[in-house]
């Protein structure tokens, strides 16, 4: 990342702690696809191209080490179709991967869109691209091999989880799974996740009311007490705009918990107040012996230039410090503004907790 907002830094003493292994996790909100960017992406010959989308972010996700991002669409193949019942084109897919995106979360409300052949067609659609994915499964035996999603980078070993609060009262077909943040099933991932002695456990979880900058009453319970069942940190998604990072103090070791309570939208058009502005949101953690603490966490506001105001007709990412050659009067004021309201929820909203 270029300028970052760095909220906590814990630079102890190299002399006492020695120096260790270390790794960074980006997080990105929501990958969305609604009828206006499919029909922006669309070429004449049919086909789709979304390299406009991101190539301002890319070096930044190249740049980290684990690049996760929250997979919201189904790739159910044709026809291709926004809201309220997503299937993105496989070009999009193909875009996010040579975007750098390393995981993706796939358990939200929109998992199960196309059903059952979505659901199937988009994780055989992500193997085939080497994409791990974690929170949808095709049946048991398939969870029971992939789930916690475990990753070692740089020789730090983390287990993902991600759940969802629901799939817009569409049930799954048997056998496919879609995990859910019932607690009695959370607590029997979290202690499979425990067993497998990682050095950190991260949950993604999809939660929340839409289009409110504020965390509810549940959402802060649930947060409580999956650090207390031994989550280490939280990265939220589901309201569509930016809500409050909260850093909770470890009572085992030197170290916070970081609690993203929701990243917002990463690409989108929708049409909601605050939804054109997004997190990135980068984790550093290091591992120090058989501890590993949180290093410090920076974040990086984007905002989504949409076809209508692009002299390309393009939808496309754009960084909060990025102004591009390209970009319209209307779209830089629009940017701006959005961006100053994001930085000033986030200053007025971050506070460290009590555990």
């Amino acid at each position: 990342m270029r300028i970052l907002h760095t909220i906590l830094l814990l630079l102890l003493p190299i002399c006492i702690y020695g120096q260790g292994q270390q790794v960074s996790l980006l997080f990105v909100g929501d990958l969305m696809q609604h009828q206006a960017q499919i029909d922006a992406a669309r070429q004449p010959d049919g086909t789709y191209d979304y390299s406009h989308c991101f190539s301002l972010v890319k070096d930044d996700i190249d740049r980290a080490d684990l690049a996760i991002g929250n997979l919201e669409v189904t790739l159910g193949g044709k026809p291709y179709r926004g809201y309220p019942q997503f299937s993105a084109p496989d070009e999009y897919l193909h875009a996010i991967h040579d975007a750098g995106f390393d995981i993706l979360g796939t358990a939200n409300n929109h998992s199960l869109d196309r059903r059952k052949r979505g659901l199937e067609r988009t994780l055989t659609l992500a193997d085939s691209l080497g994409i791990p994915t974690v929170g949808t499964y095709r049946d048991s035996t398939d969870r029971q091999q992939r789930y916690p999603l475990m990753v070692e980078k740089n020789g730090v070993r983390i287990a993902l989880l991600c759940a969802t609060y629901g799939t817009n009262g569409i049930p799954a077909t048997a056998p496919n799974i879609v995990n859910s943040l019932d607690r009695h099933e959370l607590a029997t991932d979290i202690r499979r996740a425990r067993a497998l002695h990682p050095d950190a456990i991260i949950a993604l979880v999809h939660w929340g009311n839409e289009y409110q900058q504020q965390p509810n009453a549940e959402q802060r319970n649930l947060a409580q007490w999956l650090l207390q069942q031994g989550v280490d940190h939280i990265i939220g998604s589901h309201p569509h705009v930016v809500q409050p990072i909260e850093l909770v103090p470890s009572a085992e070791h030197p170290t916070h918990h970081a609690i993203v309570y929701s990243l917002g939208n990463y690409v989108s058009n929708m049409s909601i107040a605050h939804g054109d502005v997004g997190l990135m949101v980068e984790l550093s953690l290091e591992k120090i012996g058989h501890k590993t603490r949180l290093r410090n966490i920076d974040y990086q506001l984007v905002w989504t230039e949409r076809a209508s105001l692009s002299r390309t007709g393009n939808f496309r990412i754009i960084p909060e410090d990025t102004i591009p050659n390209d970009l319209t009067e209307e779209a830089q004021a629009r940017m701006q503004q959005a961006i100053e309201i994001g930085k000033r929820l986030l200053r007025k909203s971050y506070k460290p907790t009590k555990n």
